[in-house]
């Protein structure tokens, strides 16, 4: 395999820019629904003063559902501990000021008591990528509440692998010869790169199963990061059900890649996703416009927004709030009639995970009573 593609950025001179996207739960309002504006607020002004201290060129604060979502751009590199470092100290002093609140599950994602470098492996969801600035560079952000990272991987395959989703691998010079998806074994923490359109049936292979090989990056053939999402899950790094993951996406759009068409496409139809209410159900992937990302119908359904971005110098020019538009209309009535249907199943398969899912749920606590009885 070759070095450049077993990361998702490589290193380089110092006219790089680096995306970070890092976010994390510490706690909802009200109940799982929603970030409270005081969160928000707090998270701004830290990341403003990062930025007349030089660490940051530039941010955007968000939320999707009880997910705070920090976007930072900066020339600081992957795995920058001083940008993870600003990242972990918002994220505390948020879970303070949410306990001050009361908020519900405050801190939730805080799985370390202090900080060891980086973020990734102490709770909070982390998508990062290094890169040369194009003549025009267009970037859509994907953030998902009530949903595990395997999320990602129905859309990037249709994004970056399916020609009846993106056509210009078909009709596109730069894009025909197809991409390289680096796919993580999230159980036993190994990876693989597999090559488009080659090796399309072994993809499809491992990432048919979302809970266990999730798409961590996707590269053109010539080593050029296309897409970084996040794979971390909560309940292999604690050892038990601490909420779900809420994953972040990050991919680059037009100019021999996907045009941000095709990159949005794929959420025209609402795919099933695990998680939901308690993380313990599937549930249509609903895409919704920013201002629509506070589920609440039996903490859900899961949500998906995107925003666009055009990087100018690593200036976040926008955003655009990308799934605000009535085309994807059809999505979300589709997507109310998914979960209408299986909410009727109530506890049963499949609405409810399979058995061999729940092992890091609230279940088992359930179960346990009942193992002396059984004869």
């Amino acid at each position: 395999m070759s070095t450049k593609k077993t990361s998702v950025a490589r290193g380089g001179p110092s006219d790089k820019i680096t995306l970070s996207v890092i976010k994390a739960d510490i706690g909802g309002y009200v109940g799982h629904s929603s970030s409270h504006p005081e969160i928000l607020t707090l998270a701004r002004n830290a990341l403003a003063r990062a930025k007349r201290d030089n660490l940051l060129i530039d941010f955007h604060v968000t939320n999707c559902g009880d997910d705070l979502e920090l976007i930072m751009t900066h020339r600081k590199g992957v795995d920058s501990r001083p940008v993870h470092k600003l990242a972990w100290d918002v994220f505390l002093a948020g879970t303070e000021h949410a306990r001050k609140l009361k908020l519900y599950g405050a801190g939730q994602d805080m799985l370390a008591d202090s900080f060891s470098g980086n973020v990734k492996g102490m709770g909070p969801g982390v998508a990062e990528m290094e890169f040369v600035e194009r003549k025009s560079e267009p970037i859509v952000i994907f953030m998902a509440d009530k949903c595990a990272p395997g999320a990602w991987n129905y859309p990037l395959f249709k994004t970056f692998a399916d020609p009846f989703n993106t056509i210009g691998l078909v009709i596109d010079p730069s894009s025909h010869d197809g991409f390289d998806f680096l796919v993580h074994d999230v159980r036993h923490d190994k990876s693989v790169l597999l090559h488009t359109p080659a090796e399309m049936y072994d993809l499809l292979a491992l990432i048919g199963s979302c809970e266990h090989y999730l798409v961590k990056a996707v590269y053109t053939r010539q080593g050029e990061i296309a897409s970084a999402s996040s794979t971390q899950k909560l309940a292999l790094l604690a050892g038990r059900y601490v909420g779900k993951d809420d994953p972040v996406c990050i991919v680059r759009c037009q100019s021999g890649l996907p045009a941000v068409g095709e990159v949005l496409e794929p959420y025209a139809m609402p795919h099933l996703v695990s998680g939901w209410m308690r993380g313990s159900h599937y549930g249509p992937l609903m895409p919704v416009a920013q201002k629509d990302a506070n589920p609440s119908r039996f903490d859900g359904p899961p949500r998906v927004i995107a925003l666009g971005f055009q990087l100018a110098n690593g200036k976040l020019v926008g955003p655009r709030d990308l799934f605000d538009d009535p085309s994807f209309d059809l999505a979300r009535q589709e997507a109310n009639r998914m979960a209408h249907f299986l909410r009727q199943h109530g506890p049963f398969e499949p609405h409810r995970l399979p058995s061999e899912h729940m092992e890091y749920t609230t279940l088992p606590g359930v179960l346990r009573k009942l193992e002396k009885r059984f004869k």
